[in-house]
């Protein structure tokens, strides 16, 4: 794939030397024209020559040898004790001789789980998605203190701010996060009762919804909320089912509960706020960032938004 700042696109090249052979260009003219070097004008017409339309693409950057990396014998001797012993990278290196980085970097490229993902008994891989955008969304509220009137201890220093018991109160944030394309919906209301969290409901459902995506069930946790006729009726009427975690589970909900720790460190705690209204605000375009434009691991490096089918094109 082409650098985001690459002076020359396949497209850009194929014009560059089609210039020079049949338009009759110089090459400096040439590559003056496409904003490069002279120097690089004649690298892709010699690669153009040489190998035709296939010569203009990118090729890898990775070393032809390698002469430093570890032979086979000893990658297959850090997997091994990987799933022998279920140890991390810095135990595994200094039982073996190694630096950690190294054996890292070998754990990644030979595609070895992450520890937290494997049943340590059973050595099982536990980790789990559903297979279609819709079947599952995961719903939380999460618990937050405001922002006191003129900032807090991160703007005016612990000695200076004000007590912490003072009765500024708290915000509540109701998330919602799809299972398979981690597409999220949130939003700041004044409590978690069962009204707020019907309503919220409701509006999550509309929100998947304009996306193309038809949620089938949700699942809460055991919350009073969750368990009031409100909610179910707002379910009901929407033909979604409901499911419940396992009482003191929170893991069985854990899509969402990771998404309230990414909330948390890259929009809650990400830059100081004068005042509370000032973080509000900054939700509703942290979300847009987290599902249209923010790498997500689940997807190789690609945002929610690319898992979800017929989507509407609007991700400025």
């Amino acid at each position: 794939m082409t650098h985001a700042r690459a002076k020359l696109t396949p497209q850009g090249r194929l014009l560059l030397v089609t210039r020079v052979l049949e338009g009759g260009w110089t090459v400096p003219m040439a590559a003056e024209a496409q904003g490069c070097s002279a120097a690089t004008g004649y690298k892709w017409l010699r690669r153009f020559r040489a190998e035709g339309h296939v010569g203009l693409h990118d090729r890898s950057s990775r070393p032809h040898r390698s002469p430093t990396r570890l032979s086979h014998a000893r990658e297959q001797a850090i997997l091994q004790r990987r799933w022998a012993r279920l140890e991390g990278p810095h135990q595994i290196a200094w039982a073996l001789g190694e630096a950690p980085a190294t054996v890292h970097r070998v754990l990644r490229r030979l595609g070895a789980p992450r520890l937290a993902d494997v049943d340590r008994p059973t050595k099982i891989v536990v980790r789990y998605e559903r297979e279609r955008p819709g079947e599952l969304v995961h719903i939380d509220i999460k618990k937050q203190g405001r922002i006191p009137a003129g900032g807090g201890w991160r703007v005016l220093g612990r000695d200076a701010a004000p007590s912490r018991h003072r009765g500024d109160g708290y915000d509540f944030i109701h998330a919602a996060v799809d299972d398979r394309t981690r597409l999220a919906y949130a939003e700041i209301l004044p409590d978690e009762r069962k009204e707020s969290a019907s309503a919220f409901m409701t509006r999550a459902l509309g929100f998947f919804a304009e996306r193309g995506i038809t949620v089938e069930r949700v699942l809460t946790d055991n919350g009073s909320c969750y368990r009031s006729r409100e909610f179910a009726r707002a379910l009901a009427e929407a033909g979604v089912a409901h499911r419940r975690t396992r009482p003191y589970r929170p893991q069985t909900n854990g899509k969402v509960e990771r998404f309230n720790r990414t909330l948390k460190w890259e929009w809650a705690y990400a830059r100081i706020y004068q005042t509370n209204d000032s973080r509000t605000v900054e939700l509703e375009r942290w979300l847009h960032h987290y599902n249209y434009h923010r790498p997500h691991m689940a997807h190789a490096g690609r945002p929610p938004i690319t898992s979800v089918n017929n989507v509407p094109r609007k991700h400025n």
